[in-house]
């Protein structure tokens, strides 16, 4: 076999090469029909064409490959249809700086301490709330203020005020009863239970009082005459000096407790008409009546 025996030569020397025992020798040349050895990573590569090539490889790449897609497909259409969260309007914008502009101090430098509240600051249980404290308060102004009386014996308010305080200021004197009468007739006469002025005496017009006499220099609810001594022009025009002047008067008269009304007026004002007392003594004892 020519072929065989050519191939056994050496091709450097041409002898024919010694042969060895071992059939697995890595001395041995390489025969044209032996196979290379193959090297580790081309057996890796190898390996993974022939699994992908297999069917069912094949089918369960593409179906991974497919759940990979429909994710990324549903990730990217859930972040489209999400609304986004909208930006500050313009008038939201104003209206925040308008706060900031209302309220300056939140944004200055320094700060000034609270007040620490008071004890009391806190509401307790006891303490009345607002609208007990405002009644209240009513009910005490109310009791403090003097109760107006009614008018009587066809009396205006103005009247029936001024014989409340002749009244009063004869029961603080421990005037009796009849002492009041006589009172109450003469300041109907004199002034009809009104606080007269004197157009006579200009300082008069200049207090308070409730209307203008002529007679003479004479002022007040009794008409006294400050050119007789019954006192200041001043001390006349007020109601309870006028009366309490009357009772002095009164009580200074021995007996008058035994005379009649229009006697014991008469001999405190000793007027020129000493019988127009009388007309008064029905309606005076009315009104003290009222009053006491």
């Amino acid at each position: 076999m020519p072929h065989k025996e050519q191939a056994d030569r050496d091709p450097d020397t041409g002898t024919q090469a010694d042969r060895s025992d071992d059939p697995g020798s890595v001395d041995r040349p390489v025969g044209r029909h032996r196979a290379r050895p193959v090297p580790e990573s081309g057996r890796v590569r190898s390996g993974l064409r022939s699994l992908l090539s297999s069917g069912p490889v094949r089918f369960g790449s593409v179906a991974a490959l497919a759940c990979c897609l429909g994710v990324a497909v549903f990730v990217e259409s859930r972040a489209a249809t999400t609304p986004a969260e909208p930006a500050p309007s313009a008038s939201l914008l104003a209206e925040r700086a308008a706060e900031v502009q209302r309220d300056p101090a939140s944004r200055a430098t320094e700060r000034v301490p609270a007040p620490t509240p008071s004890a009391t600051a806190t509401p307790t249980p006891s303490q009345p709330t607002a609208r007990p404290t405002v009644a209240r308060t009513q009910v005490t102004r109310a009791k403090r203020s003097p109760v107006r009386p009614s008018p009587v014996a066809g009396l205006t308010q103005a009247q029936m005020d001024n014989a409340h305080t002749i009244v009063q200021v004869g029961l603080k004197m421990d005037v009796p009863r009849r002492g009041l009468v006589v009172a109450i007739a003469t300041s109907m006469q004199e002034s009809n239970l009104y606080n007269l002025a004197s157009g006579v005496l200009p300082e008069s017009l200049d207090l308070p009082n409730q209307g203008v006499g002529y007679d003479h220099d004479s002022v007040g609810l009794f008409q006294q005459r400050p050119s007789s001594g019954w006192g200041t022009v001043a001390d006349l025009m007020r109601p309870a000096y006028a009366a309490e002047r009357f009772y002095e008067a009164l009580l200074a008269i021995p007996g008058w407790q035994d005379m009649s009304v229009t006697g014991a007026a008469q001999a405190v004002q000793i007027s020129a008409f000493p019988d127009a007392y009388a007309q008064h003594e029905g309606r005076a004892t009315t009104v003290v009546g009222a009053l006491v």
